[in-house]
């Protein structure tokens, strides 16, 4: 069995000469990990559609039928079609898959929705498997990459089974075709105005119906509470709190209470998540992958939110959720370090990464940083491992976007959803 190969602009065959990489290994190792790994196979996807797998998106060509080799966990499969009227290409549609060894995935392209289904039939899902795993397929699927596994896997090791299933639409797909439009809240920064513009465009082209005026995607959908009939495609977020308030308690004590948001997220921890703080860090990632990947406008603002909830406490880190504060750290750190620069070993044409305008237009995050920085810096003790990915993380912001998280630095103060609430007496 050869080195399998991958084009980023013709057909995804494992011959084709044109890669952007390929996989070497002995002819035995490669046929056992065909046999033991799991298989993707995908049935009638046209030519030139757009077809991501994790951080790598391709324009397939006629013979693609799916990959092979893919390691056991989570991935993220994604595609955008041509417009049948010669337009720009569909928005993203994307969903979550947890592999497990020798499994066999089977989707098809249904060419009236033009999107990808599974199989009505059971016994034909079946013929298809079988004949995967007898290797029939084997020349059409293209190679996991492996090389970039390990990347994929800091990116992705909280999302568990549990977090997929907590978290995904009704049908698994993620589209931001299905998301509210953004009537009340308007896009902030120049990249969201891009990525909303190009929906409209394409709402029209797909003769897709209008939201209904009042609708937000800062209201995401509760993974605690029932989606509304209609709303298949929208996540099921937790929701967060933004406004603590207690019977009895005094202007004073709320507004503390409103400035350090350790409370609120023992809250969450406990109420949303039984107690599972790795769950939270789960929906980060989920977040993350969906906004970066399946660009989803509602999975970015529920990104924010969480990182905004965490970076507003001062208990937790430094006392009561050291631990898990260090996790946070290395989870921002990893997604913000792959995304916004280019992987030198790796083709920038394919991989995808993170426009620095989806924060150097929104201070809300330069804002949080600096705030949470300097608590760190100032408070004493300290844990070691905490200061380490503080100092980790400053470093990517300092070196990809140039900030500067000096004390006496200037960063603009204007009104912010995230802004610390100061509760006065009535």
């Amino acid at each position: 069995m050869s080195a399998g190969r991958m084009s980023s602009t013709g057909p995804m065959d494992v011959d084709e000469d044109r890669a952007p990489y390929e996989v070497r290994m002995h002819n035995a190792d490669a046929l056992e990990l065909v046999k033991s790994a799991a298989t993707l196979l995908i049935l009638d996807m046209p030519a030139s559609t757009s077809f991501g797998f994790n951080t790598q998106m391709f324009v397939v060509g006629p013979n693609f039928r799916g990959l092979k080799m893919i390691l056991p966990g989570p991935h993220f499969v994604y595609y955008s079609s041509r417009s049948k009227h010669g337009g720009d290409s569909s928005p993203v549609t994307g969903f979550f898959i947890y592999a497990n060894n020798s499994q066999v995935i089977v989707r098809r392209w249904d060419p009236q929705e033009e999107r990808l289904v599974e199989l009505s039939d059971s016994s034909e899902e079946e013929r298809f498997a079988l004949a995967a795993k007898n290797l029939e397929f084997d020349r059409q699927l293209a190679p996991y990459d492996l090389d970039r596994h390990k990347i994929w896997k800091s990116l992705t090791d909280y999302i568990s089974p549990a977090v997929i299933e907590r978290i995904e639409p009704v049908g698994g797909d993620i589209t931001v075709m299905a998301e509210a439009s953004l009537v009340q809240d308007v896009p902030r920064t120049a990249a969201e105005k891009r990525l909303y513009e190009q929906i409209n465009r394409s709402r029209k082209e797909h003769g897709a119906p209008e939201e209904e005026e009042g609708t937000s995607l800062s209201k995401p959908v509760s993974a605690e509470g029932g989606q509304e009939e209609g709303s298949r495609g929208r996540c099921f977020y937790t929701q967060l709190p933004h406004l603590i308030k207690k019977a009895g308690t005094s202007a004073r004590e709320l507004t503390a209470m409103n400035l350090d948001k350790t409370e609120a997220l023992e809250s969450l921890i406990q109420e949303s998540y039984g107690g599972q703080e790795d769950l939270l860090l789960g929906e980060l990632q989920f977040c993350f992958i969906a906004f970066l990947m399946g660009q989803s406008l509602e999975a970015f603002g529920q990104w924010k939110g969480i990182v905004s909830l965490l970076l507003r406490c001062e208990e937790a880190p430094l006392r009561t959720r050291t631990t898990f504060f260090v996790k946070f750290l290395g989870v921002i750190y990893n997604q913000l370090r792959q995304s916004l620069q280019p992987d030198v070993k790796g083709p920038s044409d394919s991989t995808i990464l993170l426009e620095d305008q989806w924060f150097s237009e929104d201070n809300f995050f330069r804002l949080l940083l600096k705030d949470f920085f300097s608590m760190l810096r100032d408070a004493s003790p300290v844990d070691g491992d905490l200061l380490r990915q503080m100092r980790r993380l400053k470093k990517v912001f300092e070196s990809t976007m140039g900030w500067i998280f000096d004390a006496d630095s200037a960063v603009g103060e204007e009104d912010d959803e995230y802004a610390p609430v100061v509760v006065y007496e009535e």
